[in-house]
């Protein structure tokens, strides 16, 4: 495998390598709201990857970053990024982040983002690369992201970064009025994005899309659950 070169070689290698993940990955899946389009040419994906693997951070597949963890991969991200409408007065509650990624690609569209991250390594890197690439309206903390935030509740819209058996009664009542809550929900060994709307009392449900992801240990089936 070839090196991507070093200094303003590869940053523009990564630019273009963006710019193709754009074209041929999102434009490509109905993917045509343009904040999603802005931040994902903005965000440099390759920065919340390992090291390692940089060289395939704009491959049309997850890229792993610990044990049972990976980035979403871009195709899937940007469509449920699309279904969440994401506003720009938007509250948001981010869930299983990783290493920031989409925490970062949705401060680019929402007024704020809090973000929940299990693992407590994840989410000290996720925060340090936050800060780097500048940008001041989101925090990661880590956490148990089935138990939500209710204290900064409630939100427009809960984002949940990869599968998912059930969504625990005390999240979604952490929706405002209207909220959304998108997360891919596990049938199988087949999974759909299912947009959760907040109407009243109750919450609906929607299915948009197949697609898989990362199962998440905190959101695995429990008698507890309502969803």
């Amino acid at each position: 495998m070839q090196s991507l070169g070093t200094g303003t070689n590869r940053m523009t290698d990564f630019a273009a390598a963006r710019q193709a993940m754009v074209d041929r990955q999102v434009r490509t899946s109905d993917v045509t709201r343009y904040a999603i389009i802005e931040a994902m040419l903005w965000a440099p994906r390759e920065r919340f990857v390992p090291k390692d693997r940089r060289i395939v951070a704009y491959a049309g597949a997850e890229v792993a970053l610990a044990p049972g963890r990976a980035l979403l991969e871009p195709r899937t991200l940007a469509k449920m990024l699309e279904v969440a409408h994401i506003g720009s007065d938007d509250l948001v509650l981010d869930l299983a982040p990783g290493s920031g990624y989409s925490t970062a690609l949705i401060a680019r569209m929402a007024e704020a983002v809090i973000a929940i991250e299990p693992d407590a390594e994840l989410a000290t890197w996720a925060q340090t690369v936050l800060a780097e690439v500048e940008i001041d309206n989101a925090v990661v903390t880590a956490g148990n992201p089935a138990a939500g935030d209710a204290a900064h509740g409630p939100f427009d819209v809960i984002f949940i970064n990869g599968m998912v058996d059930q969504v625990p009664e005390a999240l979604t009542a952490q929706l405002k009025e209207g909220g959304r809550l998108v997360a891919l929900f596990r049938n199988g060994v087949v999974g759909q994005c299912c947009v959760l709307t907040r109407v009243g009392a109750s919450v609906s449900r929607r299915f948009v899309f197949d697609a898989n992801g990362p199962v998440l240990a905190a959101f695995e089936k429990a008698a507890e659950f309502a969803f």
